[in-house]
């Protein structure tokens, strides 16, 4: 199966393990295998039933219980139940109203569950479905099949649920549940593939800074695949898609935003906002924003977005207590908006950027970094945790940003966006670094003297190891500022060197790639020992780059040079 499911029973075995987790409430029949509630609220009816594919995880098991489903039927990984299960499950959980069939619109599940409610109405017990078709990426009228089913069936399992709480009647929960569905769409999009349960291989490949527009909740690929845009830009895109299609209705909104297995929290939260505010601006009022993952396609790394127009009292529905394994987010019916940046104090009217050396180090240094951040994540990856070249490239920009806005000198500017804005360990001891670099600058915008930038590498160095403790030989990048400082002090101290800051570069160079054949004694590095052997030190190579950047303005005729941007391996 997969990688740490059983070879034999899988499924079995993971409802054997949900419900070990909430004894008392769940239970299981093993065969035909169905799990149900055990814990119904006793003003309820009708039995609430539904099932499909396993791999979706929470939906459908997670809401089993009171507020919630009488029974679920999981197939296998991404297989439909077959009827007798769904039949065995109504029958048992079946009450004095009989039993409504939620169900997902996909061929497979559609057929069984017809099968099953047929052998229901010959057994007497009434059976009403709801057929869940929100998926506007299989919304074509060349389709027979018509709209998929996929995350709005958690909306809609939650809002009958506590329908069915209140003593509704199985017309009534048919009513109301074709109702959400009318009232519901969802797009889905993924950057990557779900692990084949198979091959243990992503299902499908997709080209680098690519996604897949238009996924299914079984891995299926997009109806189109599409230059990765930021992330703001899809969520617009989405929701425009969301609402053309979505029927005219009320302007209350409540948002669902999906993950599809490997997507994180913070990534489904920061979505939440950038929703949340798409469309307020459009005048729509969100009563209900609810990120988390709750319609899964195993390990897909994608999100889906669902909007469900509300009646009047849909929203009461959605925070009705529950007693289920997942715990939806109960967001206030009225909510305030997201909280927006604390404003700062008005700037001192920025004034005109200076054109000397110092800020074209700072412009040549981002340029070299935009170059080299994804090289320098992908290094940081096999040694950390991957976000040093995010992190650096972001206070570069912040910088960029503080000296336009400002006037602030170049390396000025890097020193208090990497001190107060850049997180981590590493931001903020390049800080101190740039900020000991600033004082070289010259007030007049000229070039600095080999003295000055001696003096400010050293000063550099010293404050950096006063912090971190750091020397030559740690692994971190000390290895590459330490000989720096040593060569700008060297030509100091000679009465005319020809190339002060290539070799001041140059040696920076060779630090940095020596810390390949180094084992990390300090950072994060150091946590996996011999793994970190091959691979230079990021903190080094940036430093490298510095210095490099360094000499091209100063020295462009004898400064080492990167290669094209297509073609760097390392710095």
């Amino acid at each position: 199966m997969s990688h740490f499911l059983p070879e034999t029973d899988a499924v079995l075995t993971a409802a054997r393990g949900l419900a070990l987790a909430h004894a008392g409430t769940i239970e299981v029949n093993g065969s035909p295998l169905y799990l149900r509630a055990r814990d119904a609220d006793p003003a309820r009816t009708v039995a609430l039933v539904s099932g499909g594919g396993s791999g979706h995880e929470p939906l459908h098991t997670g809401l089993l219980g009171r507020g919630g489903l009488d029974a679920v039927c999981p197939g296998e990984v991404f297989a439909s139940p077959h009827n007798r299960q769904i039949y065995e499950a109504s029958a048992a959980a079946a009450k004095s109203g009989g039993v409504l069939h939620i169900v997902k619109n996909y061929t497979g599940d559609v057929i069984n569950f017809q099968i099953a409610a047929e052998r229901l109405r010959h057994d007497g017990i009434p059976v009403a479905t709801v057929l869940i078709d929100d998926d506007l990426a299989t919304d074509s009228a060349e389709s027979a099949t018509g709209r998929r089913g996929t995350a709005a069936t958690v909306v809609v399992e939650k809002l009958l649920g506590a329908a069915a709480d209140r003593g509704a009647t199985l017309e009534e929960l048919a009513e109301l549940g074709r109702r959400i569905v009318g009232h519901s769409r969802s797009i889905a999009v993924a950057a990557r593939a779900q692990t084949s349960p198979t091959t243990l291989k992503p299902a499908f490949e997709l080209d680098e800074g690519t996604l897949d527009y238009g996924v299914g909740i079984h891995g299926e690929r997009g109806t189109r695949t599409i230059a990765r845009p930021a992330t703001g830009d899809l969520v617009r895109r989405m929701t425009d898609d969301l609402l053309d299609a979505l029927p005219e209705g009320p302007d209350e909104v409540l948002a669902l935003v999906n993950g599809l297995g490997a997507t994180t929290e913070l990534e489904l939260n920061a979505i939440a906002v950038l929703l949340n505010d798409e469309l307020t601006a459009r005048g729509l009022r969100p009563v209900l924003v609810v990120p988390g993952t709750f319609t899964a396609a195993l390990d897909m790394a994608g999100f889906s977005l669902t909007l469900t127009r509300l009646e009047e009292g849909w929203a009461e529905l959605w925070t009705a207590p529950t007693r289920t394994p997942l715990v939806l987010p109960r967001p206030s019916l009225t909510p305030e908006s997201p909280a927006a940046p604390v404003p700062t104090p008005a700037s001192t009217p920025a004034a005109a950027p200076r054109e000397g050396g110092d800020r074209a180090l700072l412009d040549r240094y981002a340029l070299t970094v935009t170059q080299v951040r994804d090289n320098l994540t992908k290094l940081d990856q096999l040694v950390g945790d991957g976000d040093f070249g995010d992190n650096l490239a972001g206070g570069v920009r912040r910088a960029v940003k503080l000296a336009d806005e400002t006037g602030l000198d170049g390396t000025a500017a890097l020193a208090e966006a990497f001190l107060n804005d850049v997180g981590g360990t590493s931001g903020p001891l390049f800080g101190l670094l740039f900020q000991h670099l600033a004082t070289a600058s010259p007030a007049d915008g000229g070039a600095p003297t080999v003295a000055a930038l001696a003096e400010a590498a050293a000063a550099g160095h010293a404050a950096i190891h006063r912090v971190g403790g750091a020397v030559p030989g740690d692994c971190t990048l000390v290895d590459a500022l330490a000989p720096a400082a040593e060569s700008l002090a060297a030509a100091r101290d000679a009465d005319a060197p020809e190339a002060p800051l290539t070799e001041a570069a140059q040696a920076a160079i060779r630090g940095a790639l020596a810390t390949a054949s180094l084992r990390p004694r300090r950072g994060r590095a150091s946590y996996v020992g011999d793994h970190a052997l091959g691979v230079p030190d990021p903190g080094a190579l940036a430093v490298a780059l510095l210095f490099m950047a360094l000499a091209d303005i100063h020295e462009p005729a004898t400064a080492p040079r990167l290669p094209a941007p297509g073609h760097i391996t390392v710095i």
